[in-house]
């Protein structure tokens, strides 16, 4: 049977470091998740699953924000 993976826990400057790079770029390459990985400490698949969550995060609120605009037109 296949075992499933731990969650991961990060610490508070782990997550400032990844908030920072996220900011920087929603979408890093292989190169860039290594050198990532590298920084936080964790490997670099875990480096693509936290991006690949923090994108959808990001994606939802977006969506939200979107539908909030159109929900409360600003008037003039």
């Amino acid at each position: 049977p296949v075992r499933k993976k731990s969650r991961t826990f990060y610490n508070t400057e782990q997550l400032g470091e990844l908030e920072k790079m996220f900011e920087e770029d929603h979408y890093p390459d292989n190169e860039k998740r290594r050198e990532i990985a590298a920084v936080v400490g964790v490997t670099p698949q875990r480096i693509l699953v936290w991006f690949q969550n923090r994108r959808a995060k990001w994606r939802k609120s977006e969506k939200l924000n979107v539908k909030g605009n159109k929900k409360y037109p600003k008037s003039s």
